[in-house]
């Protein structure tokens, strides 16, 4: 059990939109509020990325640079023995806020735009790609160990230069990169 990384996941995320949506009521001060939500999206992006997502549901992503200076993302799973019903239901608030939040975001930027609020765009647009980025990664853990995940956005996406994957092994974990999920 992981209450304090629990409730961790859900405060910042939580916080970024409550402060978005009452910030003009505490500050008159653009610079202050948006400074102060884009520090709390920080902070949320930080924690689910390296601690919230490996305490509650065992799934962990970065981005790795070799010598020669090329970019491999990692996705690693942890292999799961059994699930206590604790676990299920960290899991389960672990993946609706990493799900919702997006959807609120881009709720969000659609407002600022229709409404000409312009200077609130730029955060939003941030609020996105942090919250997608982290929603991303953690999909593609989920999914790469049952789907080849390259293959089915092949299918959507044809790109001219896909690099070639690399699998790599550390005792008995597995590594693989450039879209495949790990398992531990």
């Amino acid at each position: 059990r992981h209450p304090l990384a629990t409730f961790f996941h859900l405060f910042f995320r939580v916080s970024a939109i409550i402060t978005y949506l009452f910030c003009d009521w505490f500050s008159n001060s653009f610079v202050a509020c948006f400074v102060t939500i884009l520090l709390l999206l920080s902070f949320d992006f930080w924690s689910v990325k390296n601690v919230t997502g490996r305490l509650l549901v065992g799934l962990r992503w970065w981005n790795q640079i070799d010598e020669d200076g090329k970019s491999h993302w990692v996705f690693e799973a942890k292999r799961v023995s059994t699930t206590a019903a604790s676990t299920e239901a960290e899991a389960r608030i672990f993946w609706l806020g990493l799900i919702i939040c997006p959807v609120i975001w881009t709720v969000f930027f659609f407002s600022t735009l229709f409404s000409l609020k312009l200077k609130w765009l730029a955060l939003v647009i941030a609020g996105i790609s942090l919250q997608t980025a982290n929603l991303y990664g953690y999909i593609h853990c989920k999914l790469g160990g049952q789907k080849n995940i390259s293959r089915i956005t092949s299918k959507f996406f044809v790109t001219a230069d896909v690099p070639k994957r690399q699998t790599g092994r550390i005792s008995e974990d597995r590594i693989e990169e450039h879209g495949k999920t790990c398992i531990r």
